[in-house]
Formats: structure tokens, C-alpha cells, sequence
């Protein structure tokens, strides 16, 4: 059987900058380019019912202006009329309107209980589309960057039940078979479990494929559910098909569609009874599983490894996994108890570590804290706390101490992971602990591969490119913004987040109005000194802020090598970054 591995990322050193010091602000003007919309974006606000925090990060903050990462410079909106807009830019002197390419079938406005339109640019001439009802449609556009061959028609539409967004999608070209595979989020109730917000994420990997040559219609060959708890900051079919990637703070395990009702059945079960109990302290951690009558100590086999562990009761597996942290197996130990229960006794690797779980993905058991853990937990979580109603934050002790908060962000922290699923099995290959490395943003450098996801290291704000195929190294360190980990953290208003696909800048987008934009190191057209240290500088990093005229929230934000696009509900507005000739 194979084993999910603990991986980590690896940095690459010449890619860090230790002597930076900062950005310089530049008051330099940016040109900003301001179009009417003939009709209003297509945004769907929450409802009463979408209160979650999975909610917000999935429908709340959706980003409504989509780029075309295979034709620079193009970007597309979906208005209130239900047609998808087109702005190509070539020369700022020369800007039309947004042009009409598609009109969705459906009138949007007769469904009350819909999402937010979405789409997806599969290739350079296939395009992925939702229209928030729960109908997902393939189509053919021709060549996009040609407009005389430029046809949108659909190749494929089915009602796929209740209502989702698009993801991800890759084109896949088998001999004499095309498919499409796409990824799609829906947040669903769960009637079943009263424990938190009583909702599930739910990913839905489907496959649509035209089966033979002669046959020039689609078909839908292939539908796998993954669930999770949490919405992912990144989700990703890989580009030959095989594989899927996922950030997200909780992690997912795969559900098959055709049986999916007995999995209810027996999600109810392990709600009632867990599989297995839990407790750990600052060294250990102790597990407790109620063993089957008459069991003796050759009905069972315990095999323990650094990373992962595997428990056979009578021949069948029970509790098989990759553990969330390292443990020194061999100091690990089990034994059977008087009670008919058998006790594992892992030594942790990492002392001080809480493990907020202990196999990774695995929902089966129970966390039980002691009387003293939690009076221990009260304790350090006391100084935020008083018995007056308003007190003064000055008199005696502060309220607050802001090291033991970064403390308890880390511990929330410390739960998200980068996931790779097998598109065979559908069990997770590898796994990184990101622990408190934010997911910051995506991004498309290069359309023919998986989306590259920027996470912070430290205050610095590193970009990772995926790769297929490469077992030894899924994950490559391709570029570094300096500081910007710590930069973005002071931005308490930022709504999106972007970088360019050639790595030159980066920008973040507040709600309203401000946009800002933190350019990579250049050299120095004149000679510079650092006053303090008495050397010469060579080169400079600027930041820049365009503020828009308008009081619109700002709805979408893209960016390219040349330009920023920002989307308010009736206006979009082209900032032109890269001004030199």
C-alpha cells in the first residue's frame, strides 16, 4: 500500500535577499484608464443563510474579473444581463467598450437561491462555465485571440444539482480523445453533524469526454467528490490529469459518488461512537481503541514509522495514515489493558508541539483534555480577559501581550496543509505541514502548467510553481517578493491580491479605492548611499499607490506583465505599471 509522504518545501537561497531594506515610496503618477460598464457586474452577495467563514473566503470574496492567461492582456466579466464581457487591450490609446462574446441561456435573475457566475479558460480555445444555478457548460470558443475564428458555441451543458463555482480546469488530448476535466466548490449542509457551523466544502472533480471520433458529442465519464471543512486557498487538477493539489486549513479526503449514501451512514455511525480516543501532552501522545471480544496480543499488529503509523486488528486494517508530526518510533510502544482496550503510546519528535490531529485527513477519533490541560489553557488565555465592563487599558498590566496572540495564531495556523491527491486512487501521496506559512495568492505564469500559489516565509513572500510527474521535487521555489510577507500583514482593509506573470511586481487591492504596487529590485540610474552604513546602493525597490475615483467596492483585480485590472460594480479602470519603452 502506498504511503502518503511528509514533505517540505525547499527554499532556494540564491532566490533571498538578506541585505534588503526596503521599498522606497515613489510619488511618480501611474496612468489610470477609466471604462463605463453599458450594464452592472454580476455580483450575488450573501445570503442570511451563507453566515460561515467558509462562505465568505468561497463566495464573499470572489474575485469577478477573470484572466486569460493564454492571451496577455484579455481579460472577461460577467454583467447582470447574463453576458460575458470581453476588454483586449493592445494601446491604452485605442480602448472600446468591453465587447459581448457569450450569452448565458438561463435568465439568472429568476433563481434566488444561485452563486455568483464563474468561469474557467481551459486552453486557448476551450473555456469552462457556470452559471451559478448548478449547470455546468463546456465551450468551444475557436481561437480567442483571433476574432475572425473567434466563436463561442456550446459543446457540452448538464444540470449537475445544486449550485457551485469553477475552480480549476485542464484540456486533456489522448490519441483520438478529448476530454475536460474541472473542479468545482460547493458549501452543503450537514444535518448530521452539530458539531461547528454544521456545513461541508465539497470539491467535485468531473470529467467530460467526447468518447470516440465519430461521436461528436460529450459525455460526462467520470464524477469523484472530495470533502473537507474548510474552503482551499488553492485547488488544482494537474496538467496531464493524474494528480490534484490542495491548500486549505483542513484537509479533504475522497468520497465516491456511488456511495455516497452509505458513506452518510457511516459518517452518523462515527458521530455516535468514535473510532478511537486521543488525549497528548508536551512529549506524548496516548490513543485508546476498544478492542473486539476475545482479542489476544497475536490478533494484533502495530507498525510504527517517523511519519506515519498502521494498526491490523484480526487481519483488518484499522487506522492507517500519515501522522501530523514526526514521532520517535522507536521509543514508541502498545500494550493491551485489563479493560479490553488497546493503549499506543507515541513519543513525539518535536516536543511542545500540539497536534490538532493525529493522523492526517482522518476524522474517525476523538480529542479528550484533561481536567488540567484545560485549566492550563484557561490560564494562559486569562490575561484576555476582565470582569469590568470597560477597563483601563493603562491602569496596571496591558490586556493584551502581543506575543502570546502571534502564539495563538500559530496554533490556528499550524492545521494548513499543501495536499497532492492521485487522480487513480484517490488517496493523498504527499503531504507539507505549511504550520505558519499564509497562503498569500495565485497565480498563472505559465498557462500550460498548474497555477503557481504564493505563501509567506517568514517576511518575505515566496512563489511556488507545481510540477507533474516530478516526484522529487513537486514544488519549486521560483521567486521571491521581499518583505511583502510582512508588508500585506499591516494592510488591514486588503480585499485581492496579485503579482505579475513575470515575477517584476506585486500589488494588493484594499476594498475601496487604494491599490498598491511593490516593484522588484531594479538598478539605479544615479548613484545612491546608504547614510547609516556609508555604502553604495545599487539597487531599489519602489512602492507606488493609485487610488481610483470612484466609491464603488471594487469587485475583481487581475494583473499582467504590463497592466493592472481592477472591476468596481460599474466601472473598470486599467493602471498601466510597466511604463517604460
Amino acid at each position: 500500500m502506498e504511503v502518503a509522504a511528509n514533505c517540505s518545501l525547499r527554499v532556494k537561497r540564491p532566490l533571498l535577499d538578506p541585505r534588503f531594506e526596503g521599498y522606497k515610496l515613489s510619488l511618480e503618477p501611474l496612468p489610470c484608464y477609466q471604462l463605463e460598464l453599458d450594464a452592472a457586474v454580476a455580483e450575488v452577495k450573501l445570503r442570511d443563510d451563507q453566515y460561515t467563514l467558509e462562505h465568505m473566503h468561497a463566495f464573499g470574496m470572489y474575485n469577478y474579473l477573470h484572466c486569460d492567461s493564454w492571451y496577455q492582456d484579455s481579460v472577461y466579466y460577467i454583467d447582470n444581463l447574463g453576458r460575458i464581457m470581453n476588454l483586449t487591450v493592445m494601446l491604452e490609446t485605442a480602448l472600446g467598450k468591453p465587447r459581448e462574446v457569450f450569452r448565458l441561456p438561463t435568465d439568472l435573475t429568476a433563481y434566488d437561491n444561485r452563486l455568483c457566475a464563474s468561469l474557467h479558460f481551459t486552453s486557448s480555445t476551450w473555456v469552462t462555465l457556470s452559471d451559478g444555478t448548478g449547470r455546468l457548460y463546456l465551450i468551444g470558443t475557436g481561437d480567442r485571440g483571433n476574432s475572425a475564428s473567434e466563436k463561442w458555441e456550446i459543446m457540452f451543458n448538464e444540470e449537475l444539482g445544486s449550485p457551485f463555482i469553477i475552480l480549476h480546469s485542464i484540456s486533456l488530448l489522448k490519441g483520438e480523445e478529448h476530454s475536460i476535466a474541472t473542479l468545482l466548490l460547493r458549501i452543503e449542509k450537514e444535518d448530521l453533524n452539530m458539531k461547528g457551523s454544521g456545513f461541508f466544502v465539497s470539491l467535485e472533480w468531473v470529467t467530460i469526454s467526447k468518447t470516440n471520433k465519430d461521436n461528436e458529442k460529450y459525455e460526462m465519464i467520470k464524477r469523484a467528490i472530495l470533502r473537507g471543512k474548510s474552503a482551499p486557498h488553492y485547488a488544482a487538477i494537474e496538467p496531464d490529469g493524474n494528480g490534484l493539489m490542495i491548500v486549505s486549513y483542513q484537509s479533504f479526503t475522497f468520497v465516491h459518488q456511488d456511495t455516497d449514501e452509505s458513506v452518510d451512514e457511516d459518517v452518523s455511525d462515527k458521530i455516535k461512537e468514535p473510532l478511537y480516543y486521543w488525549q497528548q501532552t508536551e512529549d506524548d501522545l496516548t490513543v485508546t481503541i476498544r478492542l473486539p471480544n476475545d482479542s489476544t496480543k497475536e490478533d494484533i499488529q502495530v507498525q510504527f514509522l517517523p511519519d506515519h503509523v498502521n494498526i491490523v486488528l484480526k487481519g483488518q486494517e484499522f487506522l492507517e495514515g500519515n501522522l501530523y508530526s514526526s514521532i520517535d518510533h522507536e521509543s514508541s510502544t502498545w500494550i493491551i489493558k485489563e479493560n479490553n482496550s488497546l493503549e499506543i503510546s507515541l513519543i513525539k519528535k518535536n516536543e511542545g508541539v500540539t497536534w490538532p490531529e493525529l493522523v492526517v485527513g482522518d476524522k474517525q477519533g476523538e480529542l479528550i483534555r484533561d481536567s488540567a490541560q484545560c485549566a492550563a489553557i484557561a490560564e494562559r488565555l486569562m490575561h484576555l480577559t476582565s470582569e469590568e465592563l470597560n477597563p483601563n487599558p493603562d491602569k496596571g498590566k496591558p490586556p493584551c501581550n502581543a506575543q502570546e496572540l502571534e502564539e495563538c495564531d500559530i496554533f490556528f495556523e499550524e492545521s494548513s496543509s499543501l495536499c497532492r491527491f492521485d487522480g487513480n486512487t484517490l488517496k493523498t501521496t504527499h503531504v507539507v505541514n505549511l504550520g505558519s506559512n499564509e497562503y498569500l495568492f495565485s497565480v498563472v505564469a505559465d498557462p500550460g502548467k498548474m497555477p503557481c500559489f504564493c505563501l509567506r516565509h517568514d517576511v518575505d513572500a515566496l512563489l511556488w510553481q507545481p510540477h507533474c510527474g516530478k516526484q522529487d521535487e513537486l514544488w519549486e521555489h521560483i521567486a521571491t517578493f521581499n518583505a511583502l510577507g510582512y508588508v500585506q500583514a499591516s494592510k488591514r482593509d486588503k480585499k485581492f491580491f496579485a503579482c505579475a506573470p513575470d515575477y517584476s511586481y506585486a500589488a494588493l487591492c484594499e476594498c475601496l479605492r487604494r491599490v498598491f504596487i511593490y516593484r522588484q529590485p531594479t538598478p539605479m540610474s544615479t548613484v545612491l548611499y546608504n547614510r547609516k552604513e556609508g555604502r553604495q546602493v545599487g539597487q531599489v525597490a519602489k512602492q507606488q499607490v493609485a487610488s481610483l475615483e470612484t466609491s464603488d467596492p471594487i469587485l475583481g483585480f487581475q494583473a499582467t506583465n504590463e497592466r493592472l485590472f481592477v472591476l468596481t460594480t460599474r466601472n473598470l479602470f486599467l493602471i498601466k505599471v510597466k511604463t517604460e519603452n
